[in-house]
């Protein structure tokens, strides 16, 4: 019998396009040879044109969920996402104090349309209970913005930002800034006993199929903390992980399509059919 692979578990919101929320996260979990287990926190009416409508899911029921999984599975690594309100935020917070389970939270607030994604109750529960209990928190650029107060628009400013995510009760911090140029990620964390700050470069994607880009990264270092790897070498992975999806995304929809979160499927076909016998 086979080894069996490391449970992963995502809680966030459903998007029907399945561009980002849990069916692009169990892709990703997926790719990265890990079993995924989803709790759905939201419904929403949405596409690659943008999310038109949310409806919650009710925060006994996302609780339940939580504690039957959690019964049957041995999870190895959580990801957080869309949460909707703050009695959804509360239910994962007393998931989280009970299991104590190596969590990345991603502060999902807004949808790339502008939607609001949490209620300003549910941040205030976010930043001052959630995010103290996970390993590592992976707010974007804008997300980092509102949830301090300060601008960032540049490397300097995502230091400054992600000091004060610790100084708000941030263990590990991580600001995505893939728009950016150069487009780089800022790790920052305890190392050898005092905080470090380490940048992630990349080439900058030209493309329009970087919807979910946010879900696929932080669902991918999930992943690989789960695999054994450190936070750093996490989030290095991650970085490439969602480089290729972008680089590999196909035209899909009429607004700003999915990243390519399978293209490894892709990579091994091809490799496939090079061994392959020529036919007549």
């Amino acid at each position: 019998m086979s080894q069996s692979p490391p449970v992963v578990l995502t809680i966030a919101g459903f998007d029907p396009s399945s561009g980002a929320g849990v069916t692009a996260d169990i892709k990703t979990i997926a790719a990265h040879s890990c079993y995924g287990l989803a709790c759905i926190t939201a419904l929403t009416v949405q596409s690659t044109q943008g999310v038109c409508r949310v409806e919650d899911i009710s925060p006994r029921l996302i609780a339940d969920s939580l504690a039957n999984l959690a019964a049957d599975f041995e999870i190895a690594a959580v990801h957080v996402g869309m949460l909707g309100n703050a009695e959804a935020v509360q239910a994962v917070v007393e998931f989280q104090k009970r299991l104590k389970l190596p969590l990345v939270l991603d502060p999902v607030l807004k949808s790339s349309s502008e939607t609001s994604l949490l209620d300003d109750a549910g941040r205030r529960v976010l930043i001052g209970e959630l995010m103290p209990l996970a390993v590592v928190t992976t707010p974007n650029v804008d997300e980092a913005a509102a949830m301090t107060g300060l601008p960032v628009t540049n490397q300097l400013e995502m230091k400054a930002a992600a000091t004060r995510l610790h100084e708000m009760g941030a263990t590990a911090v991580v600001i995505t800034g893939g728009h950016l140029q150069p487009a780089v990620d800022l790790l920052s964390h305890i190392l050898n006993g005092k905080f470090e700050q380490e940048e992630f470069r990349a080439d900058h994607q030209s493309s329009r199929s970087t919807h979910g880009t946010g879900c696929a990264f932080s669902s991918a270092l999930a992943c690989n903390l789960a695999l054994g790897k450190t936070l750093a070498e996490a989030v290095m992975l991650a970085k490439a992980y969602v480089t290729v999806a972008i680089a590999h995304g196909q035209a899909l929809g009429r607004g700003i399509g999915p990243v390519h979160h399978l293209y490894r499927l892709d990579e091994g076909n091809l490799e496939k059919a090079k061994g392959r016998p020529k036919t007549a």
